[in-house]
Formats: structure tokens, sequence, C-alpha cells
């Protein structure tokens, strides 16, 4: 009898440290249920290097939203991204989405930098404005090996 409570008792912190690990991946990879406290923005990048689905979005510095998906626009060859930004902050129009780094080791993140409109982005709206990611590397190997378009 003892060894079945023994069994129970272990299978049920199995359990426990399974659901645990379900609820925080759930939380830290972008899944979770419909969000009602945020509306989608779409845009379309030439290259999301560094950012997947979770990322932060800010504004001014604040998180303000996750992206939410990633894909190939087989039409195009861009990378076609959704975001979520919180309920109650109104993007202009003509604002401009960049995917910053947070320096020189750091990840990358997405950034809003709202523009000057007085007519306000729709939920599902596409932002027109974008800048892919810069590639570090491709930066380096240029400074290295002294190439630039410039030269005459």
């Amino acid at each position: 009898m003892a060894e079945n409570v023994t069994e129970v008792v272990a299978g049920g912190a199995v359990l426990a440290v399974a659901l645990g690990f379900l609820v925080y991946a759930g939380q830290h990879t972008g899944f979770s249920p419909t969000d009602s406290g945020s509306y989608p923005l779409k845009a379309s990048f030439r290259s999301v290097e560094g950012v997947k689905v979770g990322t932060d979005v800010r504004l001014a510095g604040v998180k303000v939203g996750t992206v939410t998906s990633l894909t190939l626009n087989p039409q195009t060859f861009y990378a076609d991204a959704t975001v979520s930004v919180q309920n109650g902050i109104e993007l202009p129009d003509d604002s401009a989405i960049v995917i910053s780094s947070e320096g020189l080791l750091g990840g990358n993140f997405v950034e809003i930098q709202p523009g000057g409109s007085t007519e306000m982005l729709p939920p599902g709206a596409e932002i027109e404005d974008t800048q892919g990611a810069v590639s570090l590397i491709t930066l380096l190997m240029k400074f290295v090996s002294g190439s630039s378009e410039d030269k005459t």
C-alpha cells in the first residue's frame, strides 16, 4: 500500500513539473490564448535576422507588444511579420517599424517609430515604412576589406 502512495505522489510531482514547463514555454514563445488587450499590425521586412515569434515590440524603449508570427512571402521574398500592440496605443499611419539591436552583443527587437500624421492605423493595418535587420558580420567584413560602393 505504501508503494502505491509513493508512486501516486511521484506521478503527481512529474505532472506538476510538466504543467509548469508548458506554462513557462507558452509565455516565452509568444503563444498565449487570445489576448483581448492588444491588436495586430502587419509589416514586410527584407530581413528579420535575430527576430522570432515572441520578440519584444518597443516604442520609445518601452515594451508595447510582441511579434506574433513570421512567414516568408513567396511572391516578394520578404518576411511578413505580424505584431501585437497593446490596446490604447494609437499609432499614426505614417509610423515606421525597424529591427534594432540592443547593442554589440545584445539581441534584436522590433522598434516602432511613430509618425506625425493625424490619421491612426486601424487594427490589422500594414506599416509600410520598414527597415530590416542589419547583419553585423556583413558590416565588419565591409570594414575589414575596405570595400565601399562610393569608390570611383
